[in-house]
This record gives structure tokens, C-alpha cells and sequence, in this order.
């Protein structure tokens, strides 16, 4: 199938089942994050999933090529986004397994059936707040600071929309690993696994993963650390793994 491109589109190949996705460099591509949480995540062909913020759609469609999970969801507030992500999902034949929808987050209980999910993932915005912002309402500025929704935002439509038993699984910074955890208990979602991830085996890590069950009971394993790089521009085999290469 052949997709028409936009101005400043691209098509990038995503090394799973010939799925290519459509990105434009001058809004928000993509990062590493993303990918890693479909690596770190694990999900049934029963599943029913949620993508919160799924940008240009590269979860739920990754998701679909590594665990054929029976139907997901993307949510995405930005409307060049959420269409990116529609055409990457006709364009891969994905249309019947993958729906795209133009929403808040905030709002997403009232869009979608409570206790309706099997797994849910999410990239969210990193930073707090608007410090050093000088356009928060650009399409990169709005990936990656809480500019429109918050971590307790996500937490919380997370709870609601969760089947009992059902799984969280979120990458995040470790900077905030402290609010991320009492977050999640408050609302009843237990963290029960985690992986800290490095760029390099001597430096600090940058990225951490986390499962959370709802309603699940108080015991977390800690994950060996995923390390990114053996040295400057080589990946780790586990990368490499994760990636399809």
C-alpha cells in the first residue's frame, strides 16, 4: 500500500514484520524510550491494549508486531500526530487491529469504558512544568513537558481504565522514581517490576521501566540494568535484540 507523505514527512522501517511509520523531524520523532518499553513490556494475543499519548503510534504498533495483541488503542491529543499515526496504521495493514483516536488524556475515562483494558503503556512527558520552555505549545514541547497532563494525570486514568489485575507499563526518568512509585500506590497500582537503564556501563542512568499491576500485591523484583552502548555508536546485544537488528 502506498501511503501519500506530507510536507516534512518521512518514512522510517521499524525492522518488525516490513512495519514502516510515518514521522516528521521538524514536529517529533520517536526516541529510544519508546522502543525499550515495548521491549521491557509483555502482553498476551488476548490482550486488549491502551497506547496514552501515542504520539506518532510507534507503541501500539510495535506492540501488535512483537505480542499480536487483539485489538489496541492509540490516544493522542496532537491532531498531526494522531494522523501520522492513522496513515502508519492503513499503511501497514493494521487498520482492523489498530484504532487511533484524538483525545486527552485527562479525559480518557469518559472516551473509553472503565476497567476496559487489559495492558496499558504509556512515554509521557518527562519534565515538570514549563521552566525553559520558550513555545510550550509546540508539538515537541508538548512530548516532552507536562504541558498539557500531568504524571498523576496518567496514573489516574491509568487506575480507572485497567481491568482488576491488569498491567501499567511506563518508562520514565529515575530523577523522579520517588513521585513515580507513591504515584502509582496511590492509585492502587502496584509496582511490581523495574529495569534502571544506562547509556553506558560507568555513567548514571537515564531511563527506568516499570510494570504495575492493578490491585496487585506489595512485591517488586529490580531487574538486572539494560545497559545501551558497548562504546560510542555500538549497541549492546540486548539493544540489538530489541531493536530487530
Amino acid at each position: 500500500m502506498t501511503i501519500k507523505l506530507k510536507e516534512n514527512e518521512r518514512l522510517d522501517e521499524l525492522q518488525r514484520n516490513g512495519y514502516r511509520i510515518i514521522q516528521n523531524p521538524e514536529k517529533f520523532c520517536f526516541g529510544m524510550d519508546a522502543v525499550l518499553l515495548t521491549g521491557f513490556a509483555h502482553a498476551k494475543e488476548t490482550d486488549v491494549l491502551l497506547d496514552l499519548g501515542t504520539g506518532t503510534g510507534i507503541i501500539p504498533i510495535l506492540m501488535e508486531a512483537k505480542y499480536h495483541c487483539a485489538h489496541l488503542t492509540g490516544l493522542e491529543i496532537q491532531p498531526e500526530s494522531a494522523d501520522m499515526a492513522a496513515r502508519s496504521v492503513e499503511l501497514n495493514g493494521l487498520s482492523h487491529k489498530i484504532d487511533i483516536v484524538v483525545g486527552d488524556i485527562k479525559e480518557a475515562d469518559i472516551r473509553f469504558k472503565s476497567a476496559s483494558f487489559d495492558c496499558i503503556t504509556c512515554n509521557p512527558p518527562y519534565m515538570i512544568g514549563q521552566h525553559g520552555l520558550t513555545n510550550p505549545e509546540a508539538p515537541k514541547a508538548i512530548a516532552r513537558h507536562e504541558v498539557l497532563c500531568t504524571l498523576e494525570d496518567v496514573v489516574a486514568q491509568t487506575a480507572k481504565l485497567l481491568k482488576p489485575g491488569g498491567k501499567f507499563f511506563l518508562v520514565h526518568r529515575p530523577f523522579r522514581l520517588a513521585e513515580i512509585m507513591t504515584t502509582l500506590t496511590k492509585y492502587k497500582l502496584e509496582p511490581k517490576r523495574m529495569q534502571l537503564v544506562y547509556p553506558y556501563i560507568d555513567k548514571e542512568p537515564n531511563m527506568v521501566l516499570i510494570e504495575a499491576v492493578r490491585g496487585g500485591k506489595s512485591r517488586m523484583t529490580v531487574e538486572k540494568p539494560l545497559i545501551v552502548f558497548q562504546e560510542p555508536g555500538v549497541y549492546m546485544p540486548e539493544i540489538c535484540d530489541v531493536y530487530g537488528y
